[in-house]
């Protein structure tokens, strides 16, 4: 499952989702907007996307990690718009039968997801200033 979204992420529904009898794992990734970054305060954050090719990146990301691990459900939902402190941008449900797969593959989602998925993010701090923010290399 993937989802494009300008709510509020529910987490648990997403946990819901991947809490299925076959698994003994789901592992959860929320990544939210943190209030400093490099010692610069933010205010918010806010995506773009070019929303058709990034649900074709996404669909195609689940049908990568299903296919590399044994997972049982796997869920993948990015919010778009404006995203304030401590709110989640991102979340990704991986559940399978042990937790070894259940945190491989969704650290290999938000990893590949950063590198390949056309969402923008743009950094709006708290002296009024903004730019455009390009992804780290993965483990960041």
């Amino acid at each position: 499952m993937v989802e494009l979204t300008h709510e509020p992420i529910d987490a648990l529904r997403l946990l819901a989702r991947a809490q299925q009898p076959q698994a003994g794992a789901v592992v959860l990734f929320l990544g939210i907007t943190r209030q400093f970054t490099a010692g610069r305060e933010t205010a918010e954050l806010r995506y773009e996307a070019y929303a058709e090719m990034a649900r074709s990146e996404l669909a195609a990301l689940e049908q990568q990690a299903r296919g590399r691990w044994p997972l049982v459900e796997c869920a993948i939902v990015h919010r778009l718009g404006v995203v304030p402190l401590a709110e989640a941008s991102v979340a990704i449900a991986v559940s399978s039968p042990h937790r070894a797969a259940a945190f491989e593959a969704g650290q290999w989602l938000i990893d590949s997801l950063k590198q390949t998925v056309p969402i923008w993010k743009q950094e709006h701090y708290s002296d009024g200033a903004a730019e455009w923010v390009h992804p780290e290399p993965p483990g960041f």
